[in-house]
């Protein structure tokens, strides 16, 4: 149920999208959903393209409020929440701490780990670290993925030790630590990748991701038809269990208004943590638009909540 019925409420948003990350075509395509979303309702909002724009949108006194939507980057690591905390200016998604520790995977998991919260064993890659050594440590198969990029981006499955070399340069292209991370095998009936889509204080329902090929990868994830969502992805006890998992895991990074944790399931029945969203995508083929959906939340209706929420944090620390 909206708390604000008025969307004169919401004051002058300004959508950002785009940025310059590596994520930035997907980043445009959910900004003008969203965009496309406020309007529907009567939002006064309008496209923004990066944080410089951004800044100068504010400082010409043109901006009231930001529907965050820039994935990776600045957008997501802190830097932007910061500017706009000090300058005063509300925003959806994580402040500066959940934003920071969030997309960067391994300390993540250190916060998670420190609290006993499941997560895949993993080792943290510096320059020049024997590879090798690390994943006979681990155990193959193993993942090997840069620490604060997402999306999918940069990330490799490795079954032989020959492939090794490979993963690490590919991952090693864009900036931040390396991370390689235990393969959790899924051979069980409920095994599989889920999501979790967080929308206030409340879990959405969680959502089991089959692609049509072996992983959910860039192409699965925003070019592909056939990957197929089920949601619930869990009945009972299994599914309340996850939803309560991935909210504790996004509270304990720090992490407020809105977001999605990633999960694994094993064949034994156990949930693994692998990452939080502070700003997920809104695509066509987006996760938490799907999970509301589930609920009755069409996507402009989602859109208005998100923002609704950065009413709620306009007094955060």
């Amino acid at each position: 149920m909206s708390r604000v019925t008025d969307p004169a409420a919401f004051g002058r948003v300004a959508v950002l999208m785009g940025g310059t990350s590596s994520e930035r075509e997907v980043s445009l395509e959910s900004g003008r959903g969203v965009l496309a979303a406020l309007a529907a309702r009567g939002v006064d909002a309008h496209a923004v393209d990066g944080i410089p724009a951004l800044l100068e949108e504010i400082r010409a006194g043109r901006v009231d409020r930001v529907f965050n939507i820039l994935h990776g980057g600045d957008g997501e690591n802190g830097v932007l929440q910061g500017a706009l905390q000090a300058l005063g200016v509300p925003f959806t998604g994580s402040g500066v701490l959940g934003s920071a520790l969030t997309l960067d995977k391994i300390r993540t998991k250190q916060v998670w780990l420190s609290l006993g919260l499941r997560t895949p064993r993993y080792v943290r890659l510096a320059p020049g670290d024997d590879v090798h050594a690390a994943a006979r440590a681990l155990g193959l198969p193993v993942i090997v993925k840069p620490s604060c990029e997402g999306s999918s981006v940069g990330v490799s499955r490795v079954f032989d030790d020959a492939d090794l070399d490979a993963a690490v340069a590919l991952a090693a292209r864009y900036p931040g630590e390396l991370l390689m991370e235990q393969l959790i095998e899924t051979d069980g009936p409920d095994a599989g990748e889920y999501t979790v889509g967080i929308l206030g204080e409340e879990a959405l329902p969680s959502i089991r991701i089959v692609p049509a090929g072996a992983y959910y990868d860039y192409h699965a994830k925003y070019v592909a038809d056939d990957t197929t969502y089920l949601c619930p992805g869990l009945d009972g006890k299994a599914e309340a269990a996850m939803r309560a998992l991935a909210l504790a895991a996004f509270h304990a990074a720090g992490c407020t208004g809105w977001g999605r944790v990633d999960l694994m399931r094993d064949a034994q029945g156990r949930d693994w943590l692998l990452e939080v969203n502070t700003a997920p995508g809104m695509t066509s083929h987006s996760l938490v638009p799907k999970a509301a959906r589930a609920v009755g939340i069409e996507f402009e209706a989602l859109c208005w909540a998100v923002l609704e929420t950065s009413l709620a944090a306009e007094g955060r620390s």
